[in-house]
Order: structure tokens, then sequence, then C-alpha cells
């Protein structure tokens, strides 16, 4: 049961940073964009970065290219 019980806990961590990835980077383009609504509709929903995700690229209409070079330089975007 312990090695059951490792790998749901390695699962769960795996899902909350792919959640907290996802939500930090849509919060921060709805904030910039001035999307008052969308912005908290992020911040209060979890949907494991669905709704992030579709943000992202359907509303905010972001390339995947945009989405990896944002990615790749972080720091650099808070200047």
């Amino acid at each position: 049961m312990n090695g059951l019980n490792i790998y749901g806990n390695i699962l769960l961590l795996v899902a909350a940073l792919w959640t907290v990835v996802w939500k930090v980077y849509a919060a921060w383009i709805a904030a910039k964009r001035d999307q008052k609504k969308w912005f908290v509709a992020l911040m209060l929903l979890n949907t494991l970065g669905i709704l992030e995700i579709f943000y992202i690229f359907k509303i905010a209409k972001k390339s995947w290219t945009e989405v990896k070079e944002d990615f790749s330089q972080p720091l650099s975007s808070f200047k």
C-alpha cells in the first residue's frame, strides 16, 4: 500500500505544479490585458489548467510560439 501512496502523492504534486504554471501565466496575461472578469475567473476556478489553456489560446489568441517564448524568458517579461 505504501508504494501506491507514493505514486499518488507524486501524481498530485505533478498536477499541482501543472495547474500553478498555467494559472499564473493565464492570470498574468489577463491582468496585462485589463480583463478583470477573466482574471477573477482564472483565480477562483480550479480546472487543472483547462480553463487557463483555453483562455491563453482562444481568448488571448496567443500562438504556441509566443507561449514557448514567454516560458523560456519568464523574468524578462516583468520589466
